[in-house]
C-alpha cells in the first residue's frame, strides 16, 4: 500500500473530498461588514503569492468591488518567500503563500503573526484543509498562522506529439529513455525530480524512500543514492525549472519532451489547445497546499482579510482555478467551474487515482538544509 502522509489524509485531498460541500463544518463564522476604505488613502494589500495564482480577472474583480488595489510580488518558489519575509522581518509585505509542508521551517522566523479566524469566514473552506493550519501552524499555541487557498499536484507531462506513456506516467519515465527519444529530452525542479526518482525507486523496492524524512542518516544514505543515479542521466537534462512559466517555455520552446511539472501551468497549456498532457503518475502524484499567511509587520489587515474572505467565495474559487488550473480549497467552487476544466480533472486525475496521492511529508529545516546540499551536486556536476 502506498504511504499517504497524515498531512493530507487529514485534508482529505481528493477531487471528492475538496468539492464536498460545508454542511457537515456547521455554520460559518459570523462576519458583519468587517471593511471600512479609508477616505483619505487609497486602499491597498501587498501580496507575496505565486505568480499565477492572481490572475488579472480576478485581482480587477476584487478592486471594482472594493476599491482595493492588489500589489502582487510573484515568487515561484518556497524557499523565495522565506528569504523575502526573512529579509525584514514580514516588512512591506500584508499575505504571503508559503506550502503546508514547510511548517516547521517558519515556526522560529518571528515573521508571521496568527489570524483572527473570527474575521474569516471559513464556512466555504475545506475543513481538513483548514485542520492542516490549525495543527501545524498553531505556532506557540497562539492559533492558526494559515489557511489553505489552493491544491495542487507535481507529476508528469509530455509533448502528445513527441512521446506518450503506457498506462500511467511513471516518475522514471523522465529518467530512462524511451528508445526513440534521441539527445536531451526532460525537465524538472531540482529537488522535486530527485524526489520522485526517489519515490520511483521506493517503488522498485531499490530504498524505503519515505524514511528519509525520519531521521538525517538515514536520508543521507537515501539521497547519495539518488543523487548518483541522478548525476548519470544528467545528459537528458534540458533544464530545471523554478516558476510556472519556465514550465511551458519547456514545452514550446526549449525542446523538453517529457518533464516532472506542477498541473496548474500544463492543464492550462492542454486548455489553450497546445500538443502537452499531464496526469498522475502510476506511484501517485506529489500533492501540496498552497495557503496563506499574514505578516507580523502587515500594516493594512483590513484590506488583506477583505482579500482573503473573497478569494473564499464559491465564485471566485471556480474563477480562479478555471483561470490558472490547480484545485481549490473552497467547498463550492466547482459548482463554477467550466465543463472545460472539469473534463481536464478526469484526464488528469482518471479513475479514483486522486485519492492515491503522495503529499510533501512536514519537512524540519534539517532535511532541507541536507536536501539542497545534494540538489547542488546534482545541478553543478
Amino acid at each position: 500500500m502506498k504511504k499517504i502522509n497524515k498531512t493530507l489524509q487529514a485534508a482529505k485531498v481528493s477531487r471528492r473530498s475538496v468539492l464536498k460541500g460545508a454542511a457537515a463544518t456547521g455554520a460559518a463564522a459570523a462576519i458583519g461588514p468587517y471593511y471600512v476604505p479609508n477616505a483619505f488613502a487609497a486602499p491597498v494589500v501587498n501580496v507575496l503569492m505565486w505568480g499565477e495564482y492572481l490572475p488579472d480577472s480576478v485581482v480587477a474583480d476584487f478592486k471594482a468591488k472594493t476599491g482595493i488595489t492588489v500589489n502582487h510580488t510573484k515568487i515561484g518558489d518556497n524557499g523565495e518567500i522565506i528569504s523575502k519575509m526573512k529579509a525584514g522581518g514580514g516588512a512591506g509585505f500584508d499575505l504571503a503563500s508559503p506550502t503546508n509542508m514547510r511548517a516547521l521551517q517558519w515556526e522560529n522566523l518571528g515573521v508571521l503573526a496568527p489570524f483572527d479566524m473570527n474575521r474569516i469566514n471559513t464556512g466555504n473552506v475545506n475543513p481538513g484543509m483548514l485542520a492542516v493550519g490549525e495543527r501545524d501552524w498553531n505556532f506557540g499555541g497562539n492559533g492558526s498562522h494559515w489557511v489553505p487557498q489552493l491544491w495542487g499536484t507535481e507529476s508528469i507531462a509530455w509533448r502528445t506529439d513527441k512521446w506518450s506513456p503506457n498506462g500511467l506516467p511513471s516518475f522514471g519515465d523522465i529518467w530512462e529513455a524511451d528508445p526513440e527519444i534521441s539527445g536531451a529530452y526532460m525537465m524538472g525542479r531540482t529537488y522535486s525530480m530527485m524526489t520522485g526518482c526517489g519515490i520511483w525507486m521506493h517503488h522498485q523496492g531499490k530504498m524505503d524512500f519515505w524514511s528519509s524524512y525520519k531521521d538525517e542518516e538515514t536520508m543521507r544514505k537515501n539521497w547519495e543514492t539518488i543523487t548518483a543515479y541522478c548525476i548519470s542521466k544528467k545528459s537528458n537534462l534540458v533544464k530545471f525549472w523554478s516558476g510556472a512559466d519556465p514550465q511551458k517555455q519547456g514545452f514550446t520552446s526549449d525542446g523538453v519532451i517529457v518533464g516532472q511539472t506542477w498541473d496548474g501551468p500544463i492543464a492550462a497549456m492542454m486548455k489553450a489547445g497546445e500538443p502537452v498532457a499531464y496526469q498522475t503518475t502510476d506511484e501517485g502524484a506529489l500533492a501540496w497546499i498552497d495557503g496563506i499567511t499574514l505578516s507580523a509587520k502587515a500594516e493594512n489587515i483590513d484590506e488583506a482579510y477583505e482579500l482573503i474572505n473573497y478569494s473564499f467565495t464559491p465564485e471566485v474559487g471556480g474563477a480562479t482555478i478555471n483561470a490558472i488550473g490547480y484545485n481549490s480549497a473552497v467547498n463550492g467552487a466547482s459548482d463554477h467551474y467550466s465543463a472545460e476544466t472539469k473534463a481536464l480533472a478526469k484526464a488528469i486525475y482518471p479513475g479514483d487515482t486522486s485519492t492515491k496521492l503522495n503529499p510533501w511529508p512536514p519537512e524540519p529545516p534539517w532535511y532541507a538544509d541536507a536536501r539542497a546540499e545534494y540538489a547542488n551536486k546534482f545541478e553543478t556536476a
